[in-house]
């Protein structure tokens, strides 16, 4: 009896113990990750080769080195095979590589119709696994990077050159403070030497989550999870991230530039994500104040239908790219969040007006809180519009891996038991915990800027004046408020410089 009792105890202990290590090796940080959905019978099957590292990763005085590096593998050749090659046996499957670098995340994604499945992994797979880092895909990919950076970005996108200003101020100093692609002077210091050492300390096994949906064959899953497998078995301890700085009042930069139209972008750090509660509260809020591209906002009603001033006027409650048409993108998560205002170009002559008025509406947010009837015909939006948001096997894949970035099993199932829950109070208190309309940075891209800053420092009433001769009274009174609403503006907390300037060095450049 005691015998068996002995084995008996010993067996239990010899499977505690295997069962000790397998629960360890499938949590391992240096392992792969995987989030696999089989769809049986769908012609498509999509990949997202997802990473956690993005910029932040870069090492000074590199900054761009981890949107280069990961560049080459997208958009240069394989060992095997050279880029020019790659495109000629894509074309006729209407397929590519796609690759985006984010501030703490990185994403190759594809798309491949069933028959053509093994063909275009195996060369996708190629790609990523064996890249041939050759000088000529070097030379190009970095020029590339470099053109955006001098040429495309600051001469031809002011919308997403505003964006980026408030970036710079916002982070100064902190790991997110520079754009992807780095700055000219540090990208021209890179050499090929740097992107082999990066792909080799980060393209490992423990900072990947590999993605696949759609009708693939039953054993494909495990035969990618045994190619990526021979990736080294560690992983890149997570940067611990310093306490985002608020602005001290309406601190603003100013890009100089000769153009016709004026883009604003303001905004400020906020605690939460959407890993936190009182974010689905402040989403109803902020979608109220300013959804994208929504008739439903109301800086859009206010400024644009209203007024006529721009093509839209939006808000957005954390960090927002969009992705297929009005939607917002996947696999941009970051644990540091922020709000932030997007006025789109307008005429130069309403800068001031149009500034003063949007800064006038959030005022009005903070003290008075959300409508009680657009409560709930914000939260019925949502609940309805955000059912739309994973409709391409890329979309539902992607939520999915966002969802346990932020501790969700499925984000937008989350959405859909959270929301109803939300009262009216709930959306009123957390406008008043986390908005505010006296700090903020202000990055603004237009013409003669220092009569701008002067005007700005000065509190000079800004008129308005309209085309259209029968404007409503309503407006016009309104107006009259608007153009005198008083802006702290200190002179020490205007900057201007050069848009030409931005992104040559790190850092807001000084004048």
């Amino acid at each position: 009896m005691r015998k068996h009792i002995k084995y008996s105890l010993s067996g239990i202990l010899i499977l505690g113990i295997f069962f000790i290590i397998f629960s360890c090796a499938k949590v391992s940080p240096d392992k792969l990750s995987t989030e696999f959905l089989p769809l049986d019978g769908n012609p498509l099957v999509s990949f997202r080769i997802l990473l956690n590292v993005g910029s932040v990763n870069d090492p000074a005085g590199k900054e761009g080195l981890c949107t280069l590096t990961f560049s080459m593998l997208a958009s240069g050749g394989s060992k095997s095979l050279a880029y020019k090659e790659i495109q000629k046996k894509f074309y006729p499957m209407a397929t590519s590589v796609g690759i985006s670098v984010e501030k703490e995340m990185s994403v190759f994604t594809g798309t491949a119709h069933v028959d053509n499945l093994e063909k275009y992994y195996a060369i996708f797979k190629d790609m990523l696994l064996n890249p041939g880092f050759r000088e000529d895909d070097f030379k190009r990919i970095k020029t590339n990077q470099l053109n955006f950076l001098e040429k495309t970005l600051v001469s031809n996108m002011d919308e997403q050159f505003g964006k980026e200003i408030m970036n710079l101020m916002m982070y100064e100093g902190h790991p997110y403070g520079h754009h992807e692609a780095g700055t000219v002077e540090t990208l021209k210091a890179i050499t090929l030497d740097d992107v082999k050492v990066f792909y080799k300390e980060h393209f490992v096994q423990g900072n990947i989550t590999i993605g696949i949906i759609g009708g693939y064959p039953e054993n494909f899953s495990a035969e990618v999870l045994e190619d990526f497998s021979s990736l080294p078995g560690r992983h890149t301890p997570q940067l611990s991230l310093p306490e985002q700085r608020m602005p001290s009042g309406l601190e603003i930069v100013i890009a100089d530039k000769k153009s016709p139209a004026t883009a604003l972008s303001m905004g400020f750090p906020v605690s939460i994500s959407k890993a936190d509660d009182d974010y689905f509260a402040l989403w109803i809020a902020v979608s109220h104040f300013g959804e994208h591209r929504q008739h439903l906002s109301l800086l859009f009603q206010k400024i644009r239908e209203e007024r006529g001033q721009n093509y839209g006027d939006y808000a957005y409650a954390d960090n927002f790219i969009q992705g297929r048409r009005k939607f917002p993108a996947q696999n941009y998560c970051r644990k540091q969040q922020f709000f932030s205002i997007w006025i789109r170009p307008l005429a130069n002559s309403n800068r001031h007006f149009v500034l003063r008025q949007a800064l006038r509406e959030l005022k009005k947010l903070v003290e008075e809180g959300i409508p009680e009837e657009r409560f709930e015909l914000t939260r019925t939006y949502l609940l309805n519009y955000t059912k739309l948001y994973a409709q391409t096997l890329g979309e539902i894949l992607g939520w999915k891996m966002d969802s346990k970035y932020y501790g969700y099993k499925d984000f937008l199932a989350e959405v859909q038991k959270r929301l109803p829950k939300i009262t009216y109070e709930d959306v009123n208190l957390v406008i008043k915990k986390y908005l505010n309309f006296e700090n903020l940075y202000i990055a603004i891209i237009t013409e003669n800027a220092e009569s701008l800053k002067d005007a700005l420092v000065k509190n000079t009433p800004s008129p308005i004046s309209y085309a259209n001769p029968n404007m409503p009274e309503e407006i016009l009174e309104e107006d009259k408020l608007i153009q005198v609403f008083p802006l702290d503006v200190k002179p020490e907390n205007v900057r201007t410089a050069p848009a030409t300037d931005f992104f040559q060095k790190s850092g807001v450049p000084k004048k």
